[in-house]
């Protein structure tokens, strides 16, 4: 007997991820994801989607679809969100090329997140042919630039996207997120003043100073950091990743440069992140006037128009946590615990800024994402599309008030 599931069929699924990662979406690719979301457009008009192309930067353009509901619908417009865009191929052998082994599906974009995104399309091309009105628009956005700096999501949330609820198809195991911790790269920059290593009583060490950054931040800030403990994420973090600084063994160093990842909890805010991280240069010059420091946002981290990396956290009461856990079950035969998600992702964004409630939740495994055996199951897919497709029919059909 059909059911709602065979609507879009796993033959279906897997060819549509695998045309997906087989046309590269990685920077340097000119228009970097434009052919991505050209052929979805392809597919979703041939299903009779209405589709809009909206060019965000440099023609890189997002993708917008839409399935009208009946309209006054109350609060029961849902958005599918995922990127287009994927990390390079860096070591990744046919990257490209698209291959099933063990029934896994391997290539670059397979879990982060091709594989996802395609199980939202293929949610979105059942409902079509299921030929029913819904009680309010579904719409998929699948956006460029997450893994930079996110300026598709940026540029949906301004256009003020009309959506009572959010669902970021990062790979998640299935597992429903419901919060993730806010992310910044600092630099502190350490004057010293170089000379001969000869006379180097005559100099200013900068590595040396920055040493001493180290261990005064590792003695007055990090346990109180470590003391701020969110429910869900767990604590704040500060993660002393690179340091460089001098020129070579002869000369004192004039410059070094430490490189920090702060993770903020939801309910901290950023600028008391910078406030504690200035507070600690001036303390370290009261005490030591030769201590010359900058603090900085890296340059990679620097989103347009004065985003931040912000946290976001949804009430796990909420409808949209509520019924996506009854769709879950209703799939995979049993309930699995919600979590959060340990990187950062574009609903930060959604969340914050477009005050839409958001859950992350999608299939595969984080731990393949940007490695070179990148890959998802088939079973994952099957999964994935039907707790989309499930979840999406049951949001549709709930009263107001669940």
């Amino acid at each position: 007997m059909k059911t709602l599931w065979d609507n879009f069929s796993q033959d279906e699924l897997i060819k549509l991820t695998m045309d997906m990662i087989e046309i590269g979406s990685y920077p340097g690719i000119y228009q970097q994801e434009t052919k991505v979301a050209k052929y979805i457009q392809s597919v979703l008009e041939n299903e009779g989607i209405e589709c809009r192309l909206k060019e965000v930067k440099d023609e890189r353009y997002n993708l917008i679809a839409t399935i009208k509901g009946k309209g006054n619908n109350g609060n029961k417009n849902l958005l599918f969100t995922g990127h287009t865009d994927t990390v390079p191929p860096y070591d990744m052998e046919d990257a490209l090329y698209p291959k099933i082994i063990d029934d896994k599906l391997y290539g670059r974009g397979a879990v982060d997140m091709k594989g996802p995104l395609a199980c939202m399309i293929g949610a979105m091309i059942a409902i079509k042919r299921l030929g029913i009105t819904i009680s309010g628009d579904l719409v998929l956005a699948a956006v460029i630039d997450e893994e930079h700096g996110s300026l598709g999501t940026i540029d949906l949330v301004e256009e003020g996207i009309n959506v009572h609820g959010a669902i970021v198809g990062e790979p998640t195991e299935l597992q429903i997120c419901t919060a993730h911790r806010g992310l910044e790269w600092f630099e502190f920059v350490i004057k010293g003043k170089p000379v001969h290593s000869g006379m180097m009583n005559e100099g200013i060490n900068a590595i040396s100073k920055a040493g001493e950054l180290i261990h005064y931040i590792n003695e007055k800030l990090v346990p109180l950091v470590d003391k701020r403990v969110h429910p869900v994420t767990g604590p704040s973090t500060i993660n002393f990743g690179a340091i460089r600084g001098g020129t070579q063994p002869s000369t004192v160093a004039g410059e070094c440069i430490l490189s920090i990842d702060r993770r903020w909890i939801p309910g901290e805010k950023y600028e008391d992140v910078v406030m504690e991280f200035e507070k600690i240069i001036k303390e370290m010059n009261e005490k030591d006037p030769e201590f010359v420091c900058c603090l900085r946002v890296m340059k990679e981290s620097i989103m347009e128009k004065g985003y931040i990396h912000e946290s976001m956290e949804i009430e796990p009461e909420h409808k949209l946590v509520k019924i996506s856990q009854q769709s879950l079950s209703l799939v995979l035969g049993k309930s699995l615990p919600l979590s959060y998600f340990p990187a950062w992702t574009d609903g930060g964004i959604i969340n914050t800024y477009g005050k839409i409630p958001t859950i992350v939740w999608g299939p595969g495994s984080l731990k393949s994402a940007h490695s070179p055996k990148e890959h998802i199951s088939i079973e994952d897919l099957v999964n994935g599309y039907r707790a989309y497709l499930t979840m999406a029919m049951n949001w549709f059909d709930s009263p107001e008030n669940i």
